[in-house]
């Protein structure tokens, strides 16, 4: 039964995802970063965690303003997830909206030595060169 209704919420969780969570997303999926394929809003446990990669156990958490008066209840879930062999970490949401490079490079850190090699970032289209060959 608890599978069922956290899959459930999770679900909601996924429709109703924050900004910085939306921001965060868009570097994370479709194996975009070093090639590791994340799920977001995915349950382990009792939790829902924001991110995960089940490949390489990491779970990665965005908080807003409402987690400074949870620190006791978090830190219960961050050993709970590094009990089941996760590393957990942890970002402000404000350091994701503002910070985006920074916290994709924490994440490639712990992805492992090789995964800053797999990582292209997002690039402006560059104006074509053909059409200036003579």
């Amino acid at each position: 039964m608890r599978n069922a209704r956290s899959q459930a919420n999770a679900t909601a969780l996924r429709k109703r995802m924050t900004d910085a969570e939306n921001c965060l997303w868009t570097h994370l999926r479709r194996r975009q970063l070093a090639g590791c394929k994340f799920r977001r809003q995915a349950p382990i446990g009792k939790y829902i965690v924001d991110f995960v990669c089940l490949e390489k156990r990491i779970v990665v958490e965005l908080d807003g303003g409402q987690h400074a008066d949870r620190l006791v209840e978090d830190g219960g879930r961050t050993q709970f997830l590094v009990d089941q062999g996760y590393q957990v970490l942890r970002f402000w949401n404000d350091e994701v909206l503002m910070e985006t490079k920074a916290v994709l490079e924490v994440i490639l850190d712990a992805l492992g030595p090789l995964s800053k090699a797999h990582y292209a970032p997002h690039r402006a289209a560059q104006p074509s060169q053909a059409g200036d060959a003579k």
